[in-house]
């Protein structure tokens, strides 16, 4: 069996960047690639490991046996172990053992570079190639830019793809090449702009949804492999459907052959447990200060935007990575150098990465879940924001699913729960979430949510869903949400399909196929969603009949939509609204379409606008208000 040939793909250049926290394709150097070398086939490895005694590659091709193949460490105190290995092939397995410096530790470990990784519960690495896929997305890459710009819609679709849809015959999951046929074909009949894949990287548990990550760089083996997925992208971009990736560079598990205690030492995550330990999710955090973590960290970024053509990455988890003090009590966090809270060191890294993939990539998207008051989140890294493009709106959510709660009746005591929203809209570029963490752990559906009767709930979710469409900011809804999953969400089989054979949910299906289209082709609804400029109250006040009204703004006058909003089963004749213009009204959406489960109450064609002013305004007209309902104007 031969040995281990000494051969390198790091330059001098490359390490000193991997050093400095600069190297940002780190990828075509670590991890295992197969090739060629003076006409013998193999496999090129390299791993990170500075305090490791001996590395040596067991796998497949040697029996396992870790006195066959030791990797050679380079001479420049880098860390890196190193060495080509003849007969190593593509889809062998494999992993590292370490034996280490500190008390002979000896582990095996995962490679934190393979691009492929054996099914769950297996733990093995697999050499694999990413290269060589025939992409003919060439349209959709030429013109990303304009296509998922923040002044273009956002109508996004999160989905988990263990759980969207299964194999009826023996609830096996859907292959990536089966996903690219169904879900493609699902999405594009639904007029959703966007797909979120919740996390899609190899890991090992679960019940997790995939939020504990080991292969950062694989895509996870449940479904098929790297080749599948790249299929998947490709399939979606040819439709025109943008690709949001939940991206986890908070925590990670603690699992043996994962990124812990690497080479027995905390080599990926901070050493102090007040630091590097997650209470909540019992899980590592990462040491943001080291500068090879960060250059991993960034480089598996690069490496879906690159090898993967994603438009996306929706970054999990933003507020535990700010806070030091995040989830903990006194005693157990340390302040920083300023003996503040904030941790600094992850704020810079979050800069780092941002910068770093806008500058790179032409065209893509970042997106930050967090939760609290940080400022300047959205904002640009060079006027001392943290640089991402989009943030979740978690207080809209919030105050938005706890009115829709209430019943009716009691609603118009609580108004400004369903306004306070507009306070602050545009002091970030919001995205508005009605995500999975809503219909789970008894929480409920979001129709389960919903007060009143059967036509009640879903007339309150047709409007909820209108609502949130006509508010700024761009949107995100959780698979089954679109045709009112019953249940709460079980990530151990499919959604409810079956619920479709029923009209209230196939009505509601409708709605959100048509509010999708209703957006795409309404620019007032998202040329100026950021902006102040976008949005303008008609009246917020009309606590007693629970009505809100206001106007979306676009580029052009004419696009101007007149919107609202009845949070009351009572039908409201004759509602006098201000308008600003004169000219007539004309309707161009309403929740209460029969087609849609509503009761049909609607507006005629053409309403005449009175010159009699009203809410502050010179005309005004009188329009009718279907039970729990939102209607949208323009005028013409």
């Amino acid at each position: 069996m031969a040995e281990v040939i000494n051969y390198s793909l790091f330059t001098e250049f490359d390490v000193d960047l991997f050093k400095s926290g600069k190297h940002y394709r780190l990828y075509e150097k670590f991890g295992s690639h197969p090739m060629t070398l003076d006409g013998v086939e193999g496999t090129y490895f390299a791993v990170w490991a500075p305090s490791a005694k001996s590395v040596s590659v067991i796998g497949d091709f040697n029996f396992w046996n870790e006195k066959q193949h030791r990797l050679k460490v380079r001479w420049d105190a880098s860390g890196i172990w190193e060495g080509f290995i003849p007969d190593a092939k593509e889809g062998m397995r494999y992993k590292y053992k370490i034996k280490s410096n500190h008390n002979d530790i000896v582990t095996e470990k995962s490679d934190p570079y393979a691009f492929a990784y054996e099914k769950p519960p297996n733990t093995a690495s697999i050499i694999s190639s990413v290269d060589g896929y025939d992409w003919k997305d060439k349209a959709w890459m030429g013109y990303r830019k304009d296509k998922n710009g923040l002044d273009k819609p956002y109508a996004v679709y999160e989905a988990h793809l263990g759980s969207w849809m299964r194999n009826a015959d023996d609830n096996s999951f859907l292959s990536y090449e089966q996903l690219a046929d169904k879900l493609v074909t699902y999405l594009k009949q639904m007029n959703f702009t966007h797909v979120e894949f919740m996390p899609i990287m190899e890991y090992p548990y679960d019940p997790s949804w995939g939020y504990q990550l080991i292969g950062y760089f694989a895509p996870t083996s449940r479904f098929g492999t790297a080749q599948g997925f790249m299929h998947l992208c490709d399939k979606l971009h040819q439709n025109d459907i943008g690709i949001i990736l939940d991206w986890v560079p908070s925590h990670f598990p603690s699992d043996d052959h994962g990124l812990g205690f690497f080479d027995g030492t905390h080599l990926y995550e901070h050493p102090d447990p007040r630091r590097g330990y997650h209470q909540d999710w019992k899980s590592l955090i990462f040491n943001y200060g080291r500068n090879e973590v960060k250059s991993f960290l960034i480089s598996n970024a690069f490496y879906w935007f690159d090898k993967y053509h994603i438009d996306g990455l929706r970054v999990d988890a933003v507020a535990s990575m700010l806070y030091l003090d995040y989830s903990r009590e006194d005693g157990e966090w340390e302040p920083n150098i300023y003996g503040e809270r904030e941790n600094l060191e992850a704020i810079d890294f979050l800069k780092d990465f941002n910068r770093e993939v806008y500058a790179n990539f032409d065209g893509i998207q970042t997106i930050a879940e967090e939760s609290t008051a940080f400022t300047g989140v959205t904002n640009d890294v060079a006027f001392g924001g943290l640089g991402f493009g989009m943030k979740w709106m978690m207080g809209w959510m919030h105050d938005t699913l706890e009115y829709f709660s209430k019943d009716p009746v009691y609603r118009k005591h609580h108004q400004n729960e369903i306004t306070f929203s507009l306070a602050y809209a545009f002091s970030e570029k919001f995205m508005l979430p009605l995500s999975h963490d809503e219909v789970v752990y008894g929480k409920q559906s979001l129709l389960g949510k919903m007060p009143g009767d059967e036509w009640q709930r879903f007339a309150n979710l047709r409007l909820l869903y209108a609502y949130m469409y006509t508010h700024p900011g761009t949107k995100l809804m959780f698979q089954g949400g679109e045709f009112g999953q019953s249940e709460e969400w079980n990530f151990s089989q499919s959604l409810d399909w079956h619920l479709l054979e029923f009209k209230p949910h196939k009505g509601l299906q409708t709605f959100v196929k048509d509010l999708n289209s209703f957006y795409k082709t309404t620019p007032a609804l998202y040329e100026k969603a950021f902006s102040g400029e976008g949005f303008e109250w008609i009246n917020y006040g009309d606590h007693e009949n629970s009505v809100i009204s206001y106007i979306r703004k676009g580029h052009d006058e004419k696009d101007d939509v007149i919107v609202l909003c009845n949070f009351n089963p009572v039908v409201r004749k004759n509602y006098e609204i201000g308008l600003p213009r004169k000219g007539k009204l004309k309707q161009v959406m309403n929740s209460d379409f029969k087609k849609y489960f509503g009761s049909g109450i609607s507006n005629s064609k053409e309403i005449a606008i009175k010159k009699e002013s009203r809410d502050g305004r010179p005309f005004s007209a009188s329009i009718t208000l279907p039970p729990l309902s939102l209607v949208a104007f323009k005028i013409i």
